[in-house]
C-alpha cells in the first residue's frame, strides 16, 4: 500500500508540471512571444520598473508590428543568454517592415550600443522578444532569490517533494 500511495504522489507531481508546461505553451501562443513572462533582473530601468517586477510581454514578430519611441522592448543580444528589458529611443525604418532600433535604460547615462554584440549598433526586428503590455510589481523576487541561491532552489524542491508524499491519505 505505502508503495501504491508514493506512486500516486509521482503521478501528482507529474501531473502538475505536466498541466504548467501545458498553460506555459499556450500563454506563448496567445501571446506570439518565447516568453510571455519575464523578471527585471536590474535597476536599468528605475523608477518605472524596479527590479523584481514582472512583465507581461506579446509578441513583435510580424512586419506589420510597430515599434515606436518610448516603446518597453525585450530583447536578446547575440551570444548572451539572459534578454534585457529597456526603452526605444531611436527607430529607422525602410517603409518596407525592415526596422533598426537603439534602446537604452531609463536609469542608464548613456544607450544600449554597448551592450550589443561586438560591431553591432542597432536592434532588428529578431532580437526583440516582445513589448511590455503589463506588470505586476515585486512577485519576481521569489525567481531572482531562487536564481541567485542554488541551495534555496533545492531546499524547495524537496520541501515540495515532502509536502507531495506526506499528504496522501493513509
Amino acid at each position: 500500500m505505502k508503495i501504491m500511495r508514493h506512486s500516486q504522489a509521482v503521478v501528482n507531481l507529474g501531473m502538475t508540471v505536466t498541466w504548467a508546461l501545458i498553460l506555459w505553451k499556450g500563454l506563448m501562443c496567445f501571446t506570439g512571444t518565447e516568453s510571455p513572462i519575464v523578471v527585471v533582473l536590474s535597476e536599468s530601468m528605475e523608477p518605472g520598473f524596479k527590479r523584481g517586477d514582472i512583465l507581461f510581454l506579446v509578441g513583435m514578430n510580424k512586419k506589420e508590428d510597430s515599434i515606436y519611441v518610448g516603446q518597453i522592448l525585450v530583447f536578446k543580444i547575440d551570444g548572451r543568454p539572459i534578454p534585457i528589458v529597456h526603452r526605444v529611443i531611436e527607430v529607422h525604418g525602410d517603409g518596407q517592415g525592415v526596422v533598426d532600433v537603439l534602446t537604452k535604460g531609463d536609469n542608464n547615462e548613456v544607450d544600449d550600443r554597448s551592450l550589443y554584440a561586438h560591431g553591432q549598433f542597432w536592434l532588428q526586428r529578431h532580437h526583440i522578444m516582445g513589448r511590455a503590455v503589463g506588470y505586476l510589481p515585486y512577485l519576481g523576487w521569489v525567481t531572482i532569490i531562487i536564481t541567485e541561491n542554488p541551495l534555496i532552489k533545492y531546499l524547495l524542491i524537496g520541501a515540495l517533494g515532502l509536502v507531495l508524499l506526506s499528504s496522501q491519505d493513509p
